[in-house]
């Protein structure tokens, strides 16, 4: 019995000094803003509205027997503070999707996200490394980055190009499975998104930054458009061997891009079959009010604390599975 108690106790131990460990990495990220003068701020999890981004699916929640929705990311409603007052802003909040679950995927995880006042795509690339590399390193310059464009990457992975070629020539290349092509159709991005995921990813450097960035313009979700080439978008990801942490953009601020972008997801969800949910009309209101420019990232922080303990999956970190 003595024995047993000593090892319950022993576990306790390394439980509490993960919390402790997983409060000082919270500690350090808001110590790196906080100097900079980015403001901290809170923003609703529950809404009656939700994104129709494509990718991303929503848990819903009744409140006072209407329909809600939790959080998928505070984007729109830290969006609508810029609107109201040009300031850099961040928040740490827990956020929640549907259909998210895995060794590295959980459909309630805590994320950071913050927006810069006229950032460039290469500051807000630079803010971003800084800060990984802060709380795995103690020193946000000393990770290695590597630095591809989607483009590039690409061609030199695959010998694709996945910007110029066609469907047809990219099919023929890599010699896909007919159920991938039965699934994928005639959309591009799926093929892309495919190789990117299973042909790329995992060859990048062990221990390092990767950073891609000017996905395709069809790949831009709430990114502009990179001026001089409206064939690309000034969105970029960040990764830690072949773990996604980041993504990020120079914000989309034209209003009606934005609706012509909202409507396109609703017109592919009504022909997929997916959930079509209410707009955010407020969040509309407030870019045609008139979004700063600025710059913006999403960074999953669990998996960020994943690997700041050495693991390899969510699970192995959190407490209460």
């Amino acid at each position: 019995m003595k024995k047993y108690h000593q090892m319950q106790s022993k576990s306790s131990m390394e439980k509490i000094d993960v919390l402790k460990r997983r409060a000082s990495r919270i500690k350090k990220i808001r110590k790196y803003f906080d100097k900079q003068n980015v403001l901290e701020v809170d923003t609703p999890i529950l809404s009656e509205k939700a994104v129709s981004d494509i990718h991303i699916e929503s848990i819903g929640a009744t409140v006072n027997n209407k329909k809600n929705f939790l959080q998928t990311s505070p984007e729109f409603c830290m969006k609508r503070i810029l609107a109201m007052c040009s300031a850099d802003i961040y928040q740490i909040c827990k956020v929640f999707r549907d259909y998210e679950k895995g060794s590295l995927h959980s459909p309630e995880f805590t994320m950071v996200e913050w927006y810069r006042m006229n950032f460039t795509l290469q500051d807000i690339i630079n803010d971003t490394c800084q800060l990984i590399s802060l709380i795995l390193t103690n020193n946000q310059n000393k990770l290695i980055r590597n630095t591809w464009t989607y483009q590039d990457i690409f061609i030199h992975y695959l010998g694709i190009d996945p910007i110029n070629d066609e469907i047809k020539e990219i099919i023929e290349h890599f010699k896909f499975d007919k159920s991938l092509i039965d699934e994928f159709k005639e959309d591009k991005d799926q093929y892309l998104n495919y190789l990117f995921a299973t042909e790329i990813t995992n060859k990048f450097k062990n221990n390092q930054l990767t950073v891609v960035s000017h996905f395709p313009a069809s790949q831009a979700a709430l990114a502009r458009i990179t001026p001089n080439n409206d064939m690309l978008s000034d969105r970029f990801e960040v990764f830690f061997s072949d773990i996604e942490l980041a993504n990020g953009y120079v914000e989309l601020t034209d209003s009606n891009e934005l609706k012509k972008r909202i409507k396109n997801d609703q017109a592919f969800r009504k022909k997929n079959g997916l959930a079509i949910r209410p707009i955010d009309n407020d969040f509309i209101q407030a870019m045609e009010d008139g979004l700063p420019s600025c710059s913006g990232v999403a960074l999953g922080y669990d998996r960020l604390n994943m690997i700041a303990e050495g693991k390899n999956t969510l699970q192995e970190i959190n407490l209460f599975i």
